[in-house]
């Protein structure tokens, strides 16, 4: 074998490892935007190239990080339980019913704090111990509860 020939695999290694720390350059297609700012992409599927299943993730808003929870319809359409992203005609209708669920849980704390009640008190719990029976002996196992007259 000439020099020429064989492959620089030490040339190759330390090739993938510089290229490994520039950030990816990965396009996807935007999907949506939710009320939180964060906004959504996606790769399709390609089975030609052996990807069976799209890939999906979302960039949070600058200065968020990943802190606040996403809402539950992206986050199904994210771990693919659902095919279609959700539209903002479902987002809207889903957002008015917890505000709907907001206001009458307020309106029975309320009516339950006019009616004469108190705030629920916490209970406190202390070191408790395991059950005893008479029929099982908890003592020293060598000797019999059954033969101790003996």
């Amino acid at each position: 074998m000439s020099n020429g020939e064989y492959r620089h695999v030490w040339r190759i290694v330390v090739r993938n490892f510089i290229n490994s720390f520039r950030p990816r350059q990965i396009s996807g297609n935007n999907m949506g935007k939710d009320y939180l700012g964060n906004v959504y992409f996606e790769i399709p599927a390609d089975p030609q190239r052996g990807k069976r299943k799209p890939t999906r993730w979302y960039d949070p808003p600058k200065g968020q990080d990943f802190q606040d929870p996403i809402p539950a319809e992206w986050e199904s359409w994210l771990r693919q339980r659902r095919t279609e992203p959700p539209t903002e005609e479902e987002i809207a209708k889903n957002v008015a019913i917890a505000d709907l669920k907001k206001i009458n849980a307020a309106k029975i704390e309320e009516k339950r704090l006019t009616d004469g009640g108190s705030l629920p008190t916490p209970v406190e719990r202390g070191a408790q111990s395991f059950p005893t029976y008479s029929e099982y002996h908890t003592g020293d196992p060598s000797v019999n509860p059954k033969n101790k007259g003996n």
